[in-house]
């Protein structure tokens, strides 16, 4: 079961550079082997990332509910386990032409990747 995270970083990993996030969130999803999204009444929320559509992801439930506001006040969070995401949303999300926002910030800003890409380095960090 993961732990969750504490105040002080719910107040202070949002604000990080983007690669700290990036960092933190690979690391939680091999050590909690889950990943978090946020679904609402229409599915899974998505948002624009330079043009492209993006599953926005989270490393712990209490992160994305920071994000349960304004068009996506009727969400909440999605717990998604390492093994379903690996053999079916990431290749369901490269079917679907989406990337992947991982763990954006307060301004909206984070590290986007395509889903093989992301594959790729869970599936090696599981090595």
């Amino acid at each position: 079961m993961s732990q969750s995270p504490s105040q002080q970083q719910l107040d202070t990993l949002p604000t990080l550079p983007a690669e700290a996030r990036y960092d933190f969130l690979v690391r939680s999803v091999l050590e909690n082997e889950q990943v978090w999204t946020l679904r609402g009444d229409a599915g899974t929320v998505l948002m624009s990332c330079d043009g492209d559509d993006c599953l926005p992801i989270w490393p712990h439930a209490e992160f994305a509910q920071q994000w349960v506001s304004g068009d996506w006040a009727d969400c909440e969070p999605l717990a998604i386990d390492l093994a379903a995401w690996l053999e079916r949303w990431l290749p369901g999300l490269k079917e679907d032409g989406l990337a992947l926002a991982v763990f954006p910030g307060k301004k909206e800003e984070g590290i986007v990747l395509e889903p093989l890409e992301f594959l790729e380095l869970l599936s090696a960090g599981q090595d």
